[in-house]
């Protein structure tokens, strides 16, 4: 069974920035987006197919493994859905592919409900984890299977076949075997392959999760290359924070079955709309605290007592209520004017370009700052004293406390 995805207007300076990145490495490495091998694909990518998750819940049993989930994904947009093992994530992939019949709700493509139609009915294509190559099949024939199987003229497999390999650069391998190729080669072809019968979606689940670190850079590259410019909506299933916020238009973060929340990237790590997404989706310092004083900039107090200004909460919290306050570290800093936590640098750790401090303030608080790292600069010591403060009270987001202190 062949189970084989589209890019609206991008809306959002982080979808701007992305598309900007795409061209400069296709330009860097020799392929416009005009290509003339590639115009047949590049025409189809402002007519991309909306895709649309409505109400969508689904149970295995008596286990409630996705609850009542909508979003709408634009036409050529591509999405990824975040969260950890167990989240719902996969389900709701095997859902839009056909895979598994949800208990409840629909789901639509291009305003079209697809519920009723079996998986080799959807014109969805998908890439596996582990690619799901026919190890007795060249590359090329890999990629043909699909337009053989829907009765294609040789002519057409031939000349469709071609075009596939120039946009994922595999046309020197296109004889070789599965066996022959390395993880990333065999990467491309699956994408190949999916894209090959003109899906009307396109999902990738964990694509990237056998590949090593540098080769995994490499092909998110590739693959949001390939993605832009065929112009297919694409969902990417993933566990990894890095590849969602680095790849994805939006994302959709789940926990337990819910959405907690589907947005651009920067808003997600920026201004996340629940203390799971704050937690989960990169490093924040948790620090427990009672509300001091509401209001448009609150003040809260911390349990080792200090105060700090924060933004305002989605929700009003009164004074007196316990909260929970979250403040990454890259958006502490080492004060110069002699505000802030009073603290001893205990540890620090180079990371490349910063390094990120562990600092104990005397009532015994523990925060981590993230430094940037100047070439040649001393390292601060253990020991240095210091003083620690938020760069804006808005980069300090807080929530209502589920149990008191």
């Amino acid at each position: 069974m062949i189970v084989v995805g589209t890019m609206a207007n991008e809306e959002d300076a982080t979808a701007e920035i992305q598309e900007a990145q795409v061209q400069a490495v296709s330009r860097a490495r020799g392929l416009s987006l005009s290509d003339t091998r590639l115009a047949p694909i590049a025409s189809r990518s402002a007519s991309g197919h909306s895709l649309t998750v409505e109400r969508v819940t689904h149970r295995y049993g008596s286990a409630l493994a996705v609850n009542n989930v909508t979003f709408e994904i634009r036409g050529g947009e591509l999405v990824a859905l975040l969260g950890p093992s167990g989240c719902g994530k996969t389900t709701l992939l095997r859902i839009i592919a056909g895979f598994v019949v949800q208990t409840e709700g629909r789901v639509l493509v291009g305003g079209k409900a697809i519920d009723d139609l079996s998986a080799n009915r959807r014109a969805v294509g998908i890439v596996f984890q582990n690619y799901a190559l026919f190890p007795h099949m060249t590359a090329a024939q890999n990629i043909a299977y699909g337009l053989a199987a829907r009765g294609d003229t040789r002519t057409r497999q031939n000349a469709r076949v071609r075009e596939m390999l120039a946009l994922v650069k595999m046309e020197e391998f296109a004889d070789r075997y599965p066996r022959q190729l390395s993880g990333g080669q065999q990467q491309r072809v699956a994408v190949a392959r999916a894209l090959a019968v003109e899906p009307s979606v396109l999902l990738l689940d964990e694509p990237f999760a056998a590949l090593d670190k540098n080769l995994r850079l490499d092909m998110q590259i590739e693959v949001k290359r390939i993605q832009r410019i065929a112009g297919i909506t694409t969902i990417l299933v993933t566990h990894d924070q890095e590849e969602a916020l680095s790849m994805a238009d939006r994302v959709a973060v789940l926990n337990g079955g819910h959405l907690e929340q589907f947005a651009a990237p920067s808003t997600i790590y920026d201004n996340p709309r629940s203390l799971f997404v704050n937690t989960f989706v990169g490093t924040s310092n948790v620090l427990n605290g009672v509300m001091t004083a509401p209001g448009l900039q609150p003040v809260v107090t911390l349990q080792s007592g200090e105060q700090l200004r924060t933004r305002a909460a989605a929700e009003p919290i009164a004074a007196g209520e316990h909260i929970v306050a979250c403040v990454r570290p890259n958006h502490l800093r080492f004060a110069s004017d002699g505000i802030g936590i009073a603290g001893v640098i205990e540890m620090s750790l180079p990371l490349g370009p910063a390094i990120v401090h562990e600092v104990r303030s005397s009532s015994g608080l523990s925060l981590k700052v993230s430094e940037e790292r100047s070439a040649g600069a001393e390292t601060r010591a253990p020991g240095e004293t210091v003083m620690v403060q938020p760069i804006s009270p808005d980069l300090v987001n807080i929530f209502r406390s589920t149990s008191a202190h």
